[in-house]
């Protein structure tokens, strides 16, 4: 019983989700009914045809005829009742998978990026994909089984207590067995199914991970180690399978056939005791047949438990990931004026017992050039994907033209504020559609975009040009195109605060001071936040901070810097030497 209080409010849940189909799984309802009583009805036709004609050595043949078109027509009638509910029974499934998918989706955009940082993303395909799969079983074989084995049952039941009391009080008599047997499977199946689909879940996470990293895999022979790892996943997989097939095999069909065959020796012993002529041959026969039919909807409605656990299950996933607290954001609808950036006491820690920034301050003024630099792991990336309003803060505030980054909305944010990241993301789409990414911009600002950052020429000599498909993951452009193609993303429609987050690292110096001269017309109206380690694109910035494991170490333009001669001045000149070394490597002629 508790388990059931457990599951029920999951169960509840999924339901819910049928209520616009209410009408057409009300008509499959009343089509079961009707098929239910006209397979309930044949039997008493034959029953009492036994009774009324084959025992007294009768055959009218208009009567015969009459009798067997009837039992025809019964068992048509039926089938294309079962037909059409079936149908009607999918168009709901398939109509709450499809709002169940958009859901979790929706759900899954609106998580906060802490919540990647941690989450497999073969997890989340899972949940959209396959847990959803389950649900629909759920509404074309659970609840279209229940209705109709509770149709089927409870016409049989009428029928056998209209035609006999004594046998139909045998009859049931399978009722409390197939409870029980129904609670025990419950109990010992949960869990089983619950490992069942977190192995499966992680068979996908497995090959998400196995695809993604292919280079690498292939590059270190790490293809036996990756193999045997998901190997053992499937076989996890395979034997949690097993023991729910074991479990069916043994509380299912075989035992409830038992029950059948005992209760059917009762109705046996009843008719032979009973005085002659008190129980008619038509009566039992009537009664045989719906023992046999009645065995059937209670195997399938045990059988159904199963698939309503898998369900259940699939279910808690699904909504444990609709139920996570989503990103958050202001109110504040106002488009940024200035772009003005305000940083104070700011500190921040991915998990609470490290913390990666502390004690940031730094103001920037409306078309300002500030640089972050700082060795790897000293919080630069952070304080950036901070600024984007990816993170709730941990102490300290922002404040973008003297208002709360908080207290924002969505809208503000992400058209006042952009990234061009150092690895950025290239859909499978159209160079267009990678540019414009849904918004309403022309095809001519595109162009000129794609000119300013030095694409046009390699646009114009694809297939079909700016119409041409790019691989998955842009694998068909070099890392650095990849990176001109995210700053012309940006371009297209210049926001206020820009950030570059090493966004030049993978391009030629040609085309870096091409880009470096787009930026400069940028910044009549733009806020620049670059992260550099090249140092020399950063010389022209108005304040450089630099950050050393979380701490704003020194602050200034490139010549107070240099002049300081601390950590910044060690920076420059390590980079300078190396850039000399690098060049007299160069000059040094190759053997033959």
């Amino acid at each position: 019983m508790s388990k059931m209080q457990q599951l029920w409010p999951t169960l509840k849940r999924l339901l819910a989700y049928g209520s616009p189909y209410r009408k057409p799984l009300g008509l499959a309802v009343m089509m079961l009914w009707i098929a239910a009583a006209a397979e309930v009805a044949g039997p008493i036709l034959i029953g009492y045809f036994i009774d009324n004609y084959v025992a007294r050595g009768q055959l009218p043949l208009k009567i015969v005829g009459g009798l067997a078109v009837a039992y025809i027509l019964l068992e048509l009638l039926a089938a294309v009742m079962q037909y059409f509910q079936a149908i009607l029974f999918n168009q709901a499934a398939v109509g709450v998978v499809q709002r169940l998918r958009i859901d979790v989706m929706d759900a899954a955009l609106r998580q906060p990026l802490s919540a990647f940082d941690t989450q497999p993303v073969g997890q989340l395909i899972s949940r959209v994909t396959n847990d959803t799969e389950v649900i629909k079983d759920l509404y074309v074989m659970v609840v279209s089984t229940v209705l109709k084995s509770a149709a089927l049952i409870g016409a049989m039941l009428v029928a056998m207590f209209s035609l006999d009391w004594r046998m139909a009080l045998v009859a049931i008599c399978i009722f409390p067995a197939v409870f029980t047997v129904m609670g025990i499977y419950q109990y010992y199946s949960t869990p089983i199914v619950r490992r069942v689909r977190s192995y499966l879940a992680d068979i996908n996470d497995g090959f998400n991970e196995v695809i993604g990293g292919m280079s690498v895999i292939q590059q270190f022979r790490q293809q036996q180690r990756f193999g045997e790892r998901m190997s053992a996943a499937s076989r996890s997989h395979y034997i949690a399978r097993m023991q729910t097939l074991r479990l069916d095999g043994f509380l299912l069909r075989p035992l409830l056939s038992l029950f059948s065959a005992l209760v059917l020796c009762g109705l046996l012993m009843l008719f032979g005791f009973s005085g002659e002529g008190a129980i008619g041959v038509g009566v039992l026969y009537a009664f045989i047949n719906y023992l046999g039919r009645l065995n059937e909807p209670l195997i399938e409605l045990t059988a159904q438990q199963s698939i309503l656990q898998q369900a259940v299950v699939a279910g808690e996933r699904i909504f444990e990931l609709m139920d996570r607290s989503q990103q958050r954001y202001g109110s504040d609808e106002r488009p940024l004026a200035s772009g003005r950036i305000d940083i104070s006491g700011l500190s921040f820690a991915y998990r609470s017992d490290k913390k990666v920034l502390q004690h940031i301050s730094l103001s920037v003024p409306p078309r300002g050039f500030v640089a972050l630099v700082g060795h790897t792991g000293s919080g630069k990336s952070t304080l950036a994907n901070l600024l984007m309003g990816y993170y709730p803060l941990s102490e300290g505030e922002i404040r973008l033209d003297g208002r709360l980054l908080s207290s924002l909305s969505h809208r503000t944010l992400r058209q006042g504020i952009a990234m061009v990241q150092q690895d950025p993301v290239v859909m499978a789409e159209s160079v267009l559609a990678n540019v414009t990414l849904g918004r309403n911009i022309s095809e001519q600002v595109v162009w000129k975009a794609l000119e300013t950052v030095q694409l046009a020429e390699l646009v114009r000599g694809l297939p079909q040009g700016i119409q041409t498909r790019l691989g998955e993951q842009g694998n068909n452009l070099s890392v650095g195109q990849k990176q001109l193609l995210a700053m012309a993303r940006v371009l297209v429609l210049a926001p206020k605060i820009l950030i570059l987050d090493e966004a030049t690292a993978n391009i030629d110096s040609g085309t870096e001071q091409a880009i470096q001269r787009a930026l400069r017309l940028i910044r009549e109206h733009t806020t620049l936040v670059v992260i550099a380690h090249r140092l020399s694109t950063i010389v022209d910035a108005d304040s450089i901070l630099v950050l050393h494991r979380g701490h704003a170490v020194e602050q200034g333009n490139h010549q107070q810097l240099l002049a300081q001669q601390g950590r910044y001045y060690q920076m420059y000149q390590l980079q300078l030497v190396g850039e000399e070394l690098a060049a007299c490597a160069g000059e040094i002629p190759q053997p033959l």
